[in-house]
């Protein structure tokens, strides 16, 4: 098979595309020829070395392709079905192994790009929004909105009866976020941007940095709440001491926390969602270093794929 390898930590060119063995399916697990690996923020941390991992390793974490084989304990009925998956590494490949409670067949009504923004990212948005407690009556400013996960996260603040406020930077993901149906959309890149904006009572950030820093400062004393499930900029700088004499509430989420149980929950409730998911790149597997250095300089929206 083909498969992205990354040696060493650094910038886009450190992924090579090379042969390797393909995987056998192991006891609970689907064989997937895979026809498109998603990419997300995490993959570009994993390779610039934010998150350490033992070196070499094949990043990316959402496949989506045709099983062709099964282990023990596996319905063979599964072989030829079109899936989607959430893979511990290695997405970035002509082959991959998946858990069977990872992996969804994908409806005819949903193409690559919809199913693998919606395996991953769906994931996360719906978690996001469990640990938030958005309502009818708050005012939620969504970082990065026309990213994977915002754009989903626009969507499902909108069904929750609140105001959206889309923080996003460029006239393109402007429209992005005002089309999902963003109700005031701000631009992070213009300075002040966070001046005057009103109560904000939630925010979901995932930005990090100066952006996180100034959405936060945007909170409404007493009853601010912020779910933080990135941080793309850096560290927000944010202090227990500044919190409590706000009287705020701060979180986090994180889906490689959840159980196998609430993951699952949450894949059944992405798929069966009605979400739209805005299509970003396609580019091939050779292209990989391209398509990190566009995600990386943030200027894509949506979900981006690699087409295997």
């Amino acid at each position: 098979m083909r498969t992205v390898r990354c040696h060493e930590f650094g910038s886009p060119h450190v992924l090579q595309v090379v042969s390797a063995p393909d995987p056998e399916p192991g006891p609970g697990e689907v064989l997937i020829d895979v026809e498109a690996a998603g990419i997300s923020f995490a993959d570009v941390r994993l390779r610039a070395g934010g998150m350490p991992v033992p070196l070499p390793f094949s990043p990316g974490f959402e496949v989506a392709g045709v099983v062709v084989g099964v282990g023990s304990g596996v319905d063979s009925a599964l072989v030829g079905r079109p899936v989607v998956a959430i893979v511990g590494g290695g997405g970035y490949s002509s082959m991959a192994v998946a858990p069977v409670s990872a992996v969804r067949v994908r409806p005819d009504s949903l193409s690559l790009q919809d199913a693998l923004g919606l395996v991953g990212q769906g994931v996360t948005a719906l978690g996001v929004m469990s640990v938030a407690g958005v309502r009818a009556g708050d005012v939620v400013l969504v970082e990065a909105a026309a990213g994977g996960v915002g754009s989903l996260l626009v969507q499902l603040v909108k069904r929750a009866g609140a105001t959206v406020v889309a923080a996003t930077r460029g006239e393109e993901k402007l429209a992005v976020a005002k089309e999902l149906g963003a109700d005031r959309v701000v631009d992070y890149s213009v300075p002040g941007w966070a001046a005057g904006m009103g109560e904000v009572t939630v925010v979901l950030g995932s930005v990090g940095g100066a952006v996180g820093r100034e959405s936060f400062g945007a909170l409404t004393d007493g009853v601010g709440r912020m779910v933080v499930y990135g941080s793309a900029a850096g560290d927000s700088a944010v202090s227990v001491q500044e919190v409590f004499e706000r009287g705020l509430w701060v979180g986090g989420f994180v889906s490689t926390h959840l159980s196998g149980q609430r993951r699952e929950g949450f894949l059944d409730e992405a798929f069966s969602s009605g979400l739209r998911v805005v299509a970003g790149f396609a580019l091939g597997l050779g292209e990989v270093a391209q398509a990190h250095r566009m995600v990386e300089e943030r200027g894509t929206v949506g979900k981006n794929i690699l087409l295997t």
